[in-house]
């Protein structure tokens, strides 16, 4: 046998299961800390996507036990209220690596690589030796399965060492349907900003629709620890739809695989039912572009073709790709979720429009919550999550991390060392990537890769957030100040006016003029809280003109109309501005008056609106409000013109598209008549539409 012959028969296959094993640093598992964050985390990704799918409020408890005399081993127990798992598929669920619904599926998910809970029950069996317990409930059945299950590495295949069927009872109730988890695994439990406290912490934040709850058993077995992180809304997320691929993110390989799978007879065809954001006339282009026919056979394509063909979709516009693929959070629930966990004073955030990249929908969320209790002397903490998940670790090479540090914060009124790096102050920046394909550094999902659009899109988001930073805390000190004046003016200026009424023996003035002399000054008083009675959100706005001429303003204030609120009660009128912007003209505002605002909103909980801005346009600065950026107005205008055009030109093409159709039957029919097919002998005509007409 030659040399090359031993070498080669020395090659053999190795199994997926048995290749992560020798390698659990990509799945997260490098260290003992790690490990149990990492175990948590593939456990409730798992239940939240289960129970979202199934639109059930998820409850999830997790507990984690100290084993007695066992050097760093815990006890992960995972529980939901979920919709369970079929008996026939809990060995594959939980015994076989690269198994799941959401890899080929192109919308948002937590979950994507089939991965997760697989890497967990392997981890469990390298490190302890131990069998991972399994309990099931699906609602069609009357009872529960049980069963232990390990891993064959070398198959990638589940080792079932028990099965059985059980009544599940919980405080003398039989549980209806669920999900219980129980794994035994080398790991250390740990307190401070990367444990398991905060990692369901920032899960909450971003999940604001489940309940959470955390037990911590120490080895005495004693309860040590216990967070419970209550929902916040009982709306569930928006259902995701899976869409096709975008042309202009596909490659080569994806293609020639997509073509050589297609029962479409015609290339159009291929290209219209194969991808989203193909109209019938984008299909024509891109084939008259490659040089090929409309009508030639996709299976039949060569490869120079199938090159020519890709090249001619990147000169090719199409339409967007939809966005009913993700499931943003949405403002309101942001700022229930950090007003839950976070003390603060102020919080503003923010959801941009969904955006394309590379053929990959992607949306971007971002929030900055301010004051409070937290420390002004060290860094700010950054909040990062792709997917509705926390990333705990990898921080300074994430994409995130660096479109916040590329922020000069300084102008905002944060501090920051030469206006790059993560800034300091008393607050906490979030950031949200929801994506169909978001890339991560690595198989462990810790960190964001770089990529230039979605850096410049959290850019944009994060700069509105400083500008309402900016905003808030010239308001305050302004608003601080002209009330320190006029409660000093009020105070003093009475007692004068009555001492040297009393001394001269003449009646006490009237005042008003003069205090507006001494303010000098036009305020806005606002304010914003939940009505019990009517279970809306008032808001109230009174502006005082305490200077000594008429004034003449233009009011503007924001409002939630895209989270769906409705204005109600709105007796003073005025017009819409834009999408979420109300302005009034106060024409006349005489010395010393004041001009009443106010409205509610119908169609909100309590505490989805706390805080209402509050803008102006005139010659006069106005206290307690901001002068309008008319350059930031054009783009917000800008903003819901394109989503309105956009929406326009996505119908129009579904109109063409279904004229051609149309156009195709109505010729197809014609042929079959002149051939003397079966619909000759039918008593009709066929309308452009393609509706029927009797004769």
């Amino acid at each position: 046998m030659s040399i090359a012959e031993k070498m080669a028969s020395n090659q053999k296959q190795i199994a997926i299961s048995e290749f992560f094993e020798k390698n659990k640093h990509f799945l997260g598992f490098d260290t003992l800390n790690r490990a149990i964050i990492t175990a948590v985390k593939e456990a409730v990704d798992n239940s939240l996507d289960a129970c979202e799918e199934a639109r059930i409020l998820p409850d999830i408890t997790i507990e984690i036990q100290r084993v007695p005399k066992a050097k760093d081993q815990l006890i992960l127990i995972a529980k939901d209220n979920g919709p369970g798992i079929p008996q026939k598929s809990i060995e594959n669920v939980f015994g076989k690596l690269l198994y799941g619904s959401r890899f080929h599926a192109i919308r948002q998910s937590r979950g994507q690589q089939g991965i997760g809970i697989t890497g967990v029950v392997m981890y469990s069996q390298l490190t302890t030796g131990k069998q991972t317990y399994v309990k099931s409930k699906i609602a069609s059945e009357s009872s529960a399965v049980e069963v232990k299950l390990g891993i064959d590495t070398r198959k990638n295949k589940a080792v079932k060492y028990s099965q059985e069927r059980v009544i599940w009872t919980e405080d003398d109730q039989i549980v209806e349907h669920g999900l219980f988890i129980r794994t035994q695994m080398k790991a250390k439990f740990q307190r401070g900003s990367q444990s398991i406290v905060q990692y369901l912490k920032m899960t909450s934040i971003v999940n604001p629709h489940a309940n959470i709850t955390f037990r911590y058993i120490n080895s005495d077995g004693e309860l040590e620890i216990e967070n419970c992180w209550k929902r916040a809304t009982l709306n569930l997320p928006t259902p995701v739809k899976a869409i096709k691929p975008h042309p202009h993110g596909i490659h080569l390989g994806q293609l020639q695989r997509m073509l050589k799978d297609s029962e479409e007879r015609k290339l159009t065809s291929f290209l219209r039912q194969n991808f989203s954001g193909v109209s019938s006339r984008a299909a024509k282009e891109v084939c008259s572009k490659a040089d090929l026919s409309e009508g030639a056979k996709p299976k039949l394509l060569k490869t120079e073709q199938v090159n020519s063909l890709l090249d001619a979709c990147s000169e090719v516009k199409f339409l967007p790709p939809p966005t009913n693929c993700l499931s943003p959070i949405e403002d309101l629930l942001i700022k229930k979720g950090l007003s839950k966990t976070i003390d603060s004073k102020f919080v503003t955030t923010l959801t941009r429009n969904p955006r394309v990249a590379s053929g990959n929908p992607y949306q971007i969320e971002v929030g900055l919550i301010f004051g409070g209790s937290m420390p002004s002397d060290q860094q700010v903490q950054l909040l990062r999550f792709a997917n509705r998940v926390p990333l705990m670790y990898q921080q300074g090479g994430c994409l995130l991390t660096q479109a916040i540090s590329s922020i000069d914060w300084r102008q905002y009124g944060l501090e920051q060392s030469g206006g790059k790096g993560v800034p300091k102050g008393p607050a906490t920046i979030l950031v949200h990537l929801a994506s169909t394909n978001v890339q991560f550094t690595s198989e462990a999902k810790e960190a964001v890769a770089s990529n230039d659009d979605v850096m410049q899109e959290i850019r944009k988001a994060l700069l509105e957030l400083g500008r309402n930073l900016r905003r808030h805390m010239k308001k305050k000190k302004k608003m601080a100040k002209a009330q320190e004046k006029f409660d000093l003016v009020n105070d003093i200026l009475p007692a004068i006016a009555e001492k040297a009424s009393s001394l001269l023996g003449k009646p006490v003035p009237e005042l008003s003029s003069t205090i507006s002399k001494i303010m000098n000054a036009v305020i806005m008083e606002q304010s914003t809280y939940w009505d019990k009675e009517t279970k809306t959100v008032r808001v109230k706005g009174i502006l005082y003109n305490y200077t000594s001429r008429p004034r003449s303003y233009t009011i503007l204030m924001n409002w939630p109309e895209k989270q769906g609120a409705v204005m109600i009660d709105n007796e003073r009128g005025g017009r819409k501005e834009t999408i979420g912007l109300w302005a009034w003209k106060i024409e006349t505002l005489q010395s010393g008056e004041r001009a009443h605002i106010e409205f509610g909103l119908d169609n909100l909980e309590k505490g989805d609106w706390t805080e209402t801005e509050v803008f102006y346009r005139g010659s006069a600065e106005v206290i307690g409000a901001s002068k309008l950026d008319e350059k930031i107005l054009e783009e917000m205008k800008n903003q819901n013109s394109d989503e309105v055009l956009e929406t326009m030109e996505v119908i129009t093409e579904e109109i063409d598209e279904e004229i051609d159709e149309t156009i195709s039957n109505v010729a197809s029919r014609a042929m079959k008549s002149s051939n003397g097919d079966e619909i000759q002998k039918e008593s009709f005509q066929t309308t452009l539409f393609d509706g029927e007409v009797d004769e």
